[in-house]
């Protein structure tokens, strides 16, 4: 018996089971089955079994000693090499490189301490992916040490990719919790991570104004944030060499104090907000006029107040809505944490609160709902009213709904529209400080001791954000994300609320690609990718003692996702090895 293929001219090959045998000279056949509807591997066992081929059971042959996820790590490491980090961090191979790409690689896949990164590594194919398999702390702490000494060339380098000039740089603070006390720059300020008890440490972001990280430089905790605005100033044009750049920056660090220093430099624009006490002193002099009775959801504006700038009021009605809600719910707040005080003082007949008990107690409530401004207080012995300040609740109410951008850029330059636009794309360094501090990248808490350390790590944390900014930019139509929201940015209405293009409302109801593949969102997309696994495989009939690896199959959405990444899907090649 054998097996015969049978061609046919427009439609699969017949495959048939046969047997011949010679009657004088002719060779006479027969079939004996069909087997053409068979899976192909049926096909050819029964066809290695017929030429008298001993088969054995798989599982018989060889078994997987154990099995690492290697999907993300292919990603990773090629997103990394697709944007040129390693010549970025230094032109020659070194072990200093390998293992400060394997930190960042680890920051994105789990985030950990670095005791626990030479844990963590050894989970997934990472270690061995980038010789680093034998690495432990010490070893890590050496090579932050060496990427410390780097930053500065580093940093240049990113900015002669990202800045040029006449560019937009984005600039803003946050700080950190600290978990310890022997770190210098580990001080009691402002704590905008809400960690009570805890000191912080500050450091400011340089981006473009897509939000790609350029710079970071680490402060002591309590630094204030104007007091950062000169050394980024001096970053740009001293270490980047850029004469022509315009700064944008949030009300609380470009202060007039601030603004005041810039003009010093012809070829340094900026742009920034007016506080609330000036836009208050703007309608004081009629100067907003014309935006608090017409509600223009945009107007240009000049004030001999601000002489030299431009400024750009802007009304959105839903900001002034929720405003207008958010003081009555304070109001009422106060109301009724005061009327408990009352009754407390009513009740007090025997031992009856003095002067300064009832103040101390009102002062508390005012305080913690910031509503002293708004309310008459009269104290005395075992005594205390309150009355709302109509006046002021109404001279506040006027200005609900309404900022002011201000800027140095000439009109030629730089519209009202397009000012409001470049102040509003702070919006995505608050998107990197949200994934540097809880997201993906989870720079907090910070436990090491040395200053040199706490500012490698923030700055490895940063080069982590920027690796993952282009990835995510890459896997977008896998992703829930916006595919036109750059573009939109540019072009819809600075001041009405940002709506989603019409091509993502379609992809969250229909959560499909195009090609039916399901959309993720980005924690999703990378475990989705690491259930590609590297085996290794130990031989255990014939060749004892041989063992080779073996990667999975790659499932349709792994294959899309590296070519989105540009990245060629590596071909499954067996490697084979005599270690036991």
């Amino acid at each position: 018996m054998y097996i015969e293929t049978v061609p046919n001219r427009r439609s699969r090959p017949t495959i048939l089971l046969r047997e011949a045998w010679r009657e004088g000279l002719h060779v006479r056949k027969r079939t004996l089955a069909n087997l053409t509807h068979w899976p192909a591997p049926k096909i050819d066992a029964l066809r290695l079994l017929l030429q008298d081929v001993p088969l054995v059971p798989l599982h018989s042959l060889f078994v997987v000693e154990h099995s690492l996820s290697h999907g993300a790590v292919e990603a990773i490491i090629g997103m990394m090499r697709h944007l040129g980090l390693d010549g970025l961090l230094a032109s020659r191979p070194c072990r200093e490189r390998q293992l400060v790409l394997a930190m960042i690689a680890e920051r994105l896949l789990h985030p950990s301490s670095k005791l626990g990164t030479t844990r963590l590594w050894h989970t997934t194919t990472l270690a061995e992916e980038l010789g680093v398999a034998t690495a432990n702390e010490d070893d890590l702490y050496a090579a932050m040490d060496w990427l410390l000494a780097r930053q500065a060339r580093i940093e240049q380098q990113l900015a002669k990719r990202h800045l040029s000039t006449g560019s937009h740089v984005l600039y803003d603070v946050t700080s950190s919790y600290y978990e310890g006390s022997t770190c210098p720059l580990a001080r009691f300020g402002s704590n905008r991570d809400q960690k009570q008890g805890t000191t912080s440490i500050v450091y400011g972001v340089l981006t473009d104004r897509d939000g790609r990280p350029v710079a970071v430089e680490v402060y002591r905790g309590n630094t204030a944030d104007p007091i950062t605005l000169p050394d980024q100033v001096a970053k740009l044009r001293t270490h980047f060499r850029l004469e022509r750049v315009v700064l944008v920056g949030d009300r609380g660090t470009l202060t007039q104090t601030q603004i005041d220093a810039l003009k010093q430099y012809p070829g340094l624009g900026w742009i920034a907000a007016l506080r609330f006490e000036a836009i208050r002193k703007l309608a004081d002099t009629h100067t907003l006029d014309m935006v608090l009775v017409a509600h223009e959801p945009l107007a240009e504006i000049t004030s001999a107040q601000f002489p030299g700038e431009r400024l750009v009021a802007c009304y959105n009605p839903l900001v002034a809505q929720e405003r207008q809600r958010k003081r009555h719910a304070l109001l009422a707040a106060t109301e009724d944490d005061l009327a408990a005080i009352v009754r407390e003082v009513a009740r007090r007949t025997k031992t009856p609160l003095s002067q300064a008990e009832i103040g101390k107690k009102v002062g508390q409530v005012l305080r913690h709902y910031h509503m002293a401004k708004h309310f008459t207080v009269q104290i005395a012995e075992n005594r205390l009213s309150y009355a709302r300040r109509p006046e002021a609740i109404q001279r506040e109410a006027a200005l609900d709904g309404i900022y002011v951008i201000r800027t140095s850029e000439p009109a030629e330059r730089l519209s009202a529209e397009d000012t409001v636009r470049g102040y509003k794309n702070l919006a995505v360094v608050e998107r990197l400080f949200r994934t540097l501090k809880s997201i993906d990248i989870v720079v907090r808490p910070i436990h090491h001791h040395q200053e040199k350390r706490v500012r490698a790590h923030i700055f490895l944390c940063v080069l982590a954000y920027d690796v993952e900014w282009h990835r995510r930019q890459a896997l977008a139509p896998l992703l829930f994300d916006d595919e036109d929201l750059e573009q939109h940015r540019q072009t819809r209405d600075p001041v009405a609320p940002a709506q989603p293009s019409p091509a993502a409302h379609q992809k969250k109801a229909r959560r499909l690609t195009a090609d039916g593949l399901p959309i993720h969102s980005f924690h999703t997309l990378l475990a989705a990718l690491g259930t590609r696994c590297r085996n290794r495989c130990r031989v255990t009939s014939g060749l004892e003692g041989l063992t080779f690896c073996q990667l999975t199959e790659p499932t349709p959405l792994q294959q899309q996702a590296f070519q989105l990444l540009g990245l060629v899907f590596p071909v499954n090649r067996n490697s084979i090895s005599t270690e036991p």
